[in-house]
């Protein structure tokens, strides 16, 4: 039966009655699909969306730029959350289990899960500030890729609108309200990849009722450890549209997963044949993990195209994460094996109010105010062998509420300029509560972040811009009232909570025929503090100030039914300071490229082929270690008929025993000197799969 495919995963502990909604949520898939079998059903055209449209008029800068569904159903996909490396120059990558979130890299930085790049979908923030494995944790597991319906990206910190963790961009993801059409989806592939998917939209007369229902589970290649991924995610929607230009919704999600977790190997260990490339070190870590919301939005046309809008959402997330980074350096009996534990509850919204005026020349006008709280009842570490607990390194209770006002105003001088200028304040305010009475405390702080654009139109399809701006990430709260390390127990000095980035750009846009898409952008950041992931502790910790320049280059090119494109990204990055360690960055990537070639024939033949190249990037401050370079290409097949689709994804077509990623820090396995030994630890690239599947659309 389709509800038995959506059983709650075994492995996890804790309960959630949005877990019953889902079964019930499969339930009604079941009949609905039943209730649609008969004749053959017209399918509803898709109007073509993303990439070809065009933004000139409308963007900021060249960095900014909106991908569809119809783009993002087309490339092949590994993880969930690749779904986001439809942005120039970002790549994510994996160093442990599926379930977790990902590694994330763009614009010269290593974003470890999340730092310097804010993500949200339908108004609801993602990111995770003071999270419990690294600060601005980003987990796209929740999330269906089948039900977005468009990606917006805008890099550099020149928008007034985005705050926290958005120096080197932002993406901001939208769902389907009411479905093209319907689907049941079932998929199959190497290593134990299964997949069902339902999901429909049905109308209610006065609106709109969207749900989905989707179950995953993989076992992973890896030769020591079953990776046991049990994910189940569930979505339920109801939106309503009325002719007077108002527009609300309310929708519910819920997101359960567990999974044992192939972490990162040290390159001895493989080298020497204790360990296979694919193999474990530690096969008893891994994780649990889930997440549930409620948000809704409104949208409200006034007269004079006076518009309000505004979003609300509650969520309650949990996460138990363990790992294993270092073996036996610290615990040469027990091990090194640790906890990490994140439960909270966000609650918060936004509201802006748009309006224009004209004398003279036109202006647009747009305030907003921003909310969030976040309630951690438990962050905290935990010594562990076998993930049974050994000792507290440290527990702590969490309260973060942040507030952010802005204003910006676009004014269209003629048919040729028009400058954008915004202003941004943001105040934070973090409370924390200790098992150790010295680092508990208070603290708060602010910042204001001017940003500016002028734009110059050459055409109606082409245009130069200029955008500068600050922008800030925040820090772990933990980090600001701290006063004594719970590893050591020696002095510590505490962070500043909030940390200023300075950017700017200059670049050229141009649409042509509806055939040429192409955008070319020159940008530069500063940052006061960078966020650097420390692999014997698993958390991020505040590091030197540093300083990042590059050249970004997307092309893109329609050619009858194909699609070719090009993504190029170089970047210089190193420290400001003067320091004996040296000046490179660990973890940066200097060179990105993306290269693909799509093709849709009407005939219901598809498919695309793909190449992400990323360079090699210094591991150590001095540049004297340094990870291997990365390709990968990928492919995807299909053909419709009907109400049917078919299709086949080969992932890393070429086999490819490249790194997906490294890091170099001291570790110990059994039986090494006591002070360990330094080397790079890998996680490999997945070798070659393939998966199938079919979709019918009822």
């Amino acid at each position: 039966m389709l509800v038995d495919s959506y059983r709650r995963p075994p492995g996890l502990s804790h309960c959630r009655p949005c877990a019953w909604l889902l079964l019930v949520m499969s339930s009604c898939a079941a009949m609905n699909v039943a209730a649609h079998v008969g004749p053959e059903q017209e399918i509803e055209e898709i109007v073509v969306i993303g990439r070809w449209t065009d933004l000139a008029g409308s963007a900021i800068s060249a960095s900014q730029g909106i991908v569809g569904q119809q783009e993002l159903d087309i490339r092949p996909r590994l993880r969930t959350g690749e779904v986001l490396e439809v942005v120039p120059g970002l790549i994510l990558t994996q160093h442990s289990g599926t379930g977790k979130s990902n590694q994330m890299f763009l614009r010269g930085f290593n974003l470890d899960h999340g730092t310097d790049f804010s993500t949200s979908i339908d108004g609801m923030p993602i990111n995770m500030p003071s999270h419990g494995h690294g600060q601005g944790y980003t987990d796209l597991n929740f999330l269906i890729p089948e039900l977005i319906e468009s990606v917006e990206f805008r890099k550099g910190p020149y928008h007034a609108a985005v705050g926290d963790f958005s120096s080197t961009g932002s993406a901001h993801l939208s769902t389907f309200r009411a479905l093209p059409k319907s689907l049941l989806k079932i998929g199959v592939g190497q290593d134990g990849h299964r997949e069902v998917l339902v999901a429909d939209s049905i109308d209610t007369g006065t609106g709109s009722l969207l749900y989905a229902a989707q179950g995953h589970i993989y076992d992973g290649p890896w030769v020591d450890i079953n990776e046991d991924l049990q994910r189940l995610n569930g979505v339920l929607r109801y939106s309503q549209q009325s002719d007077a230009g108002t527009e609300w919704d309310i929708m519910l999600m819920g997101y359960d997963a567990s999974w044992n977790s192939p972490d990162q190997i040290a390159q001895r260990a493989i080298d020497s044949g204790l360990v296979d490339r694919l193999g474990s070190l530690d096969p008893t870590i891994g994780g649990e993990t889930s997440r549930y919301s409620v948000s809704g939005s409104l949208l409200r046309q006034l007269a004079n195209e006076r518009q309000v809008h505004a979003h609300a959402y509650v969520i309650d997330y949990d996460l138990d994460l363990f790992s294993n980074f270092t073996y036996f350096l610290d615990d040469p009996v027990n091990g090194d094996q640790f906890e990490q534990v994140d439960r909270r509850t966000v609650l918060g919204g936004d509201l802006s109010y748009r309006w224009s005026a004209s004398n003279r020349v036109e202006t647009t006008y747009t305030v907003g105010t921003t909310l969030r709280r976040d309630d951690i009842s438990d962050v905290g570490l935990f010594r562990t062998q076998d993930k049974q607990r050994l000792s507290t390194v440290r527990s702590d209770q969490v309260l973060e509420t942040s507030l952010g006002i802005y204003a910006q105003a676009e004014t269209r001088w003629n048919d040729h300029w028009r400058t954008q200028i915004g202003l941004r304040a943001d105040y934070y305010d973090f409370s924390v509560r200790s098992n150790l009475p010295e680092n508990s405390g208070d603290a708060n702080d602010a910042v204001l972040a001017p940003k500016f654009s002028v734009i110059y139109s050459l055409d109606a399809d082409s245009e130069l811009y200029l955008s500068t701006g600050r922008g800030f990430h925040s820090n772990d709260a933990r980090g600001t009232t701290i006063r004594i390390d719970p590893n050591t127990g020696e002095p510590v000095e505490r962070v500043d909570p909030l940390v200023v980035s300075t950017g700017a750009e200059v670049g050229f846009r141009t649409f042509q025929n509806e055939k040429l898409n192409l955008s070319a952008s020159l940008w530069y950041l500063e940052l006061d503090s960078e966020l650097l992931f420390v692999g014997d502790a698993g958390l991020t910790e505040p590091s030197r100030p540093s300083r990042r320049y590059g050249i970004e280059l997307p092309v893109y090119y329609r050619l009858g039914n194909w699609v070719l494109d090009l993504e190029l990204a170089l970047t210089k990055s190193r420290y400001v300071d003067d320091d004996p360690a040296g000046d490179e960055i660990p973890g940066s990537i200097e060179r990105v490229i993306a290269a693909g070639v799509a093709m849709q024939y009407p005939n219901g033949i598809y498919g695309s082929l793909r190449a992400r190249h990323f360079g090699d990037r210094p591991l150590t401050e001095d540049g004297a270690v340094r990870s291997e370079k990365s390709t990968v290409l990928s492919m995807l097949l299909g053909y419709r008929r009907g109400s049917l689709d078919f299709r086949v994804e080969a992932l890393n077509l070429a086999d490819a025993k490249d790194q997906d990623i490294a890091y170099y820090y001291a570790s110990r396995l059994a039986g090494e000197p006591v002070e360990g030994v330094e080397d790079v630890h890998l996680h490999p690239m997945e070798p070659r799969t393939v998966r199938a599947s079919i979709t019918w659309n009822f």
